[in-house]
């Protein structure tokens, strides 16, 4: 069996990550046939199904994925189970079904919650004795299938407010997964973006290399709501419309800069100079925030323009160029270039 390549999500060096690679990988050679992943959108769940199913000794055979809030719930029945030829208006021939399709293997049901009650019996009965019937048959199937099931949303809550059937949620919670959303995973946001730039880069054959200090900065601030998809979505999009080698703050959208306190929540228009204004705002802003950055990297440095210089990204020579810039050159007889 060939080790995967751990998925660019899974890249990271903060406890939860290097934990959660180690929990994959027991899973993946346990015996366990239902596992449920718990994360929020974007933290990469399928990639965690998929690479349990590739480290497991069921790689060779079918890993089989289905969204159960993609598919209307009257045609999740025959795609899950099949049918036979005449079951049903439209049933023409035999069909069939993914479960039996990922005989052998690993059938991911993503966005469980989203299974109405019918379903969520049909799929209880089918973890707790391993065979169905399609649809129209007399006949049960017996199946050698792993199960994982995913949900962005906390199942036991869902219970208690009466949308998910306690004894499937107690069945399906035999060995669970958290995935750690990218604002809990620290300096991580910088090793899967770098990564994520890398890739876009060979892609699109762009050139971008480099985040300015700022960027580096706003991003460890931000809140990443769509977690490692919306950074990485983020970094294709500046890849494939942007020139330069730096990821600068002016790439950056508008709903960043304004969680991150860059630009005001709600800037006022006024008819004229609403755009002009907004501007002022914007590079005011930005350059009190590169000054608050160079106070801080000196502070650290304890005044060695070199080192803070370093702490910053920057050359010793870009750093005086950018205290001239911001009005700071009056302190810097107070710093040292040692």
């Amino acid at each position: 069996m060939r080790e995967p390549q751990t998925p660019s999500a899974l890249i990271g060096e903060h406890p939860s990550v290097v934990a959660l690679r180690q929990l994959i990988s027991r899973v993946a050679r346990s015996k366990a046939q239902t596992v449920l992943i718990y994360g929020e959108t974007g933290t990469g769940k399928g990639l965690v199904a998929r690479m349990i199913h590739q480290l497991s000794s069921r790689s060779d055979a079918e890993f089989i994925d289905i969204n159960c809030a993609a598919i209307p719930s009257q045609l999740l029945e025959s795609e899950l189970f099949g049918h036979e030829r005449g079951a049903f208006t439209g049933a023409v021939g035999h069909k069939q079904g993914l479960i039996e399709a990922a005989h052998g293997g690993t059938l991911f049901l993503d966005e469980v919650r989203e299974l109405d009650p019918v379903m969520q019996a049909k799929i209880l009965t089918l973890l707790g004795n391993r065979h169905f019937r399609r649809i129209g048959a007399v006949k049960p199937i017996h199946v050698d299938v792993r199960f994982i099931a995913a949900t962005n949303k906390i199942l036991l809550g869902e219970v208690k407010a009466g949308h998910f059937r306690d004894d499937l949620y107690y069945r399906l919670q035999v060995i669970s997964i958290n995935i750690a959303p990218l604002r809990e995973r620290g300096d991580d946001v910088f090793l899967l973006a770098e990564h994520a730039l890398a890739t876009y880069n060979d892609q699109h054959g762009s050139r971008m290399r480099h985040f300015s200090p700022e960027v580096r900065h706003i991003f460890r601030r931000y809140t990443w709501p769509g977690n490692v998809r919306e950074l990485e979505n983020l970094l294709e999009r500046i890849c494939l419309l942007e020139d330069g080698d730096t990821i600068e703050v002016k790439h950056l959208p508008q709903r960043i800069l304004r969680e991150v306190g860059l630009v005001p929540a709600s800037p006022q228009a006024g008819p004229q100079g609403a755009g002009s204004a907004t501007t002022r705002d914007y590079h005011q802003a930005t350059a009190q925030y590169q000054r608050e950055l160079i106070e801080s990297a000196l502070s650290s440095a304890s005044g060695h323009i070199g080192q803070a210089a370093h702490l910053l990204g920057l050359t010793r020579h870009a750093l005086r160029h950018q205290m001239a810039k911001l009005g700071l050159q009056s302190l810097e007889g107070g710093h040292r270039d040692a």
